[in-house]
């Protein structure tokens, strides 16, 4: 009986175990993105169809969830379902320009991998950019969530997506209210100007 559970236990940890790994994750979907935009570029392609296929790379790579509910922070437990639901949309849409404006700039230069760690559910993906000017880091960290590796925050240069993003709003809804957070997000989602952070 108990060679019989371990075993269930192997082939069921066997199972759980995602098929990519964090690295080749990040990789693969930097690959897609880099490929898409220099396809474009060499085509003509059209804009929309760039655009659509870039959102699908990025809904594969991101837990826009866990970002947006990691963004919110303290304010997120306060918000109805429906609420919760209309600020990933809304934040979802933000993270997905900010994150392939900023590739977009680097698809010409050379990246490399430099490290991956795993603790547990966990992972980070190091990597670095080669400019003409500088080297920028762009670190991945991911979690292991329904069987494969998801990024939940991007740090460029050590500063963190999320962080940035979540002092942001939280001085805005100190200083207005939740509604003018949504607000200003409803009319960024609708701008298709290249996101600056600085300003919202």
């Amino acid at each position: 009986m108990g060679k019989a559970l371990a075993a269930w236990l192997m082939m069921a940890g066997v199972v759980a175990s995602p098929a990519t790994g964090p690295r080749e994750t990040v990789e693969t979907a930097v690959v897609r993105v880099v490929g898409v935009l220099q396809e474009s570029d060499a085509t003509g392609r059209a804009r929309g169809d760039r655009g659509a296929e870039l959102k699908r790379v990025a809904q594969e790579l991101f837990d826009f969830d866990e970002i947006a509910r990691r963004a919110l922070s303290r304010h997120w437990a306060a918000r109805t379902p429906e609420e919760q639901a209309e600020f990933v949309g809304l934040f979802t849409d933000l993270i997905e320009r900010s994150y392939l404006n900023r590739i977009e700039a680097y698809a010409g230069e050379r990246i490399a991998y430099t490290g991956e760690a795993i603790d547990g559910t966990y992972a980070t993906v190091r990597s670095k950019v080669t400019t003409r000017r500088s080297d920028v880091g762009i670190d991945y960290r991911l979690h292991l969530r329904d069987g494969r590796w998801q990024v939940y925050d991007v740090l460029i240069d050590g500063v963190s997506f999320v962080s940035t993003f979540r002092a942001q709003f939280d001085r805005v809804i100190q200083a207005e209210s939740y509604g003018a957070l949504v607000e200003r997000l409803r009319k960024r989602s609708l701008d298709t100007a290249v996101v600056d952070r600085r300003k919202l």
